[in-house]
């Protein structure tokens, strides 16, 4: 029996391992790869420049791989690349790269991506993120490893998110997110550490208690956020610390959310 609906459309020039399962009324363009134990649940696109990796399911619905939202794309050449074991759900939308962002989307591996939630040309998502129903990633971001999105929060073009932060339901992030941060409120602020987060993965006492240390000085120090930055790489022995401080210190000419 064919892994193959009668009712999918495919476009001669798509490479699709043996072993993919494509459900009825899927249309899969001319320029996707699916790898490996890629399951299309019913009624889902896959177009473009689109590569979805190994064991990686999308559910119905989901487009992926459509031309971005921005009025400058002019037709260039652009791709999506999807990592491994990820869950698309329903209704889930990811477009390919423009050339003013590099002409690349990529996700890394073993995301979960909820229903209705949107990310957008050029972004670069990391291994293990969850962005929860109805967000939506903008432009340009960059979400490290372990990062989650609350359900209809918006992450604003070129923000860049730190590994291991939460960002609360209902938050508009407009600046960058320090690692293990937690961010809540409408027009999100940093509210503390993702202690929840740490604790989950393993992360040692010593680590936390230095990271509560840190989240202080950044939050009540002398000095610039830059400057309190630069004294805590300074004095920490925390890899986890040290971590926080080159996040800060990379040059990306962008500001930080910072405490109330």
């Amino acid at each position: 029996m064919s892994n193959i609906h009668p009712s999918a459309v495919i476009e001669e020039g798509a490479r699709i391992d043996p072993s993919v399962r494509i459900g009825p009324f899927c249309v899969v363009g001319a320029g996707v790869t699916l790898k490996a134990g890629v399951e299309l649940k019913s009624h889902v696109v896959v177009t473009g420049e689109t590569e979805i990796g190994e064991e990686t399911v999308v559910f119905s619905f989901a487009v992926i791989g459509e031309i971005p939202q921005d009025l400058k794309f002019k037709g260039e050449a652009s791709r999506l690349v999807i990592g491994k074991r990820n869950r698309i759900r329903e209704h889930a939308t990811m477009n390919c790269g423009t050339e003013g962002g590099g002409g690349l989307t990529r996700i890394g591996d073993d995301g979960l991506f909820m229903a209705g939630c949107h990310i957008a040309h050029d972004a670069i998502i990391g291994d293990r993120v969850i962005v929860v129903n109805s967000a939506a990633v903008a432009g340009h971001c960059v979400l490290e490893d372990d990062v989650i999105v609350g359900g209809l929060s918006g992450i604003h073009q070129f923000v860049r998110i730190g590994q291991g932060a939460i960002i609360g339901a209902v938050t508009m992030v407009t600046n960058d997110v320090i690692p293990y941060g937690l961010v809540q409120a409408p027009r999100g602020h940093l509210d503390g550490l993702n202690l929840v987060g740490l604790k989950r993965r393993g992360v040692a006492r010593s680590d936390i208690t230095a990271l509560r240390a840190a989240f202080q000085m950044l939050a009540q120090g002398e000095g610039t956020f830059h400057d309190r930055a630069r004294r805590l790489g300074e004095e920490t022995e925390s890899d986890y610390v040290r971590q926080i401080v080159a996040f800060v210190m990379a040059d990306t000419g962008r500001h930080f959310l910072t405490p109330k």
